[in-house]
């Protein structure tokens, strides 16, 4: 005997795949959607971290820049205090710098050669004076360049011939000099001689 199915059994086979397919569908969007999910919030969870963390940077570099403020404040607060340290020390070393200058031109000048006139404008000092000849002006100044830890840097103004009664009838020709020399302060002539100091002395043959 021969059975006939007659009911539509591709219709609802169709049907079957349909509806797996819509639920495989649903199952992968449900899954997607929950990664999706989770890794949103690693995400999220990275980045409030991150804030965070450059929201201690930001607090952190706030308080070193205004501590490298105050070290500036403190490096110029200082600076300040040694210039009038060393301010209040030159005043008091000035004192005894026309001491120095006396001390000095005595010592330095040559036989032969007269000082007629002397005038100190802050640390240079204005010399005019009478010599026998231009050879004792130049023993001068390299006495007042090379022999004085308080004279330096002298330089010769002008020099003039001219001449001196010493009698109605002796008449003896001179020069008449004008010079400028620097007068050092007892800081400036203590950093001088310290390299002079340092200097090996010359071997003896």
């Amino acid at each position: 005997m021969i059975l006939i199915n007659l009911l539509p059994h591709r219709e609802a086979a169709r049907k079957r795949r349909r509806e797996s397919f819509y639920a495989s569908l649903g199952l992968f969007a449900l899954l997607g959607g929950v990664i999706s999910g989770a890794i949103f919030l690693w995400y999220q969870g990275q980045i409030s971290d991150q804030q965070s963390r450059n929201t201690v940077l930001q607090t952190e570099i706030k308080r070193l820049e205004d501590q490298i403020k105050d070290i500036a404040s403190l490096q110029q607060e200082i600076a300040s205090l040694r210039a009038r340290q060393q301010a209040v020390e030159d005043l008091q070393a000035d004192r005894n710098m026309p001491v120095h200058l006396l001390n000095e031109l005595v010592r330095q000048l040559p036989d032969g050669v007269y000082i007629t006139s002397v005038k100190q404008d802050n640390q240079v000092i204005s010399v005019q004076g009478v010599a026998q000849s231009n050879e004792r002006v130049s023993e001068l100044l390299r006495n007042l360049a090379n022999a004085s830890p308080w004279l330096s840097r002298p330089d010769l103004v002008e020099i003039v011939s001219g001449s001196v009664a010493l009698t109605p009838k002796d008449q003896r020709r001179v020069a008449n000099f004008n010079l400028r020399v620097r007068l050092l302060r007892a800081s400036e002539a203590d950093k001088a001689a310290k390299p002079a100091a340092a200097a090996p002395a010359p071997a003896k043959t």
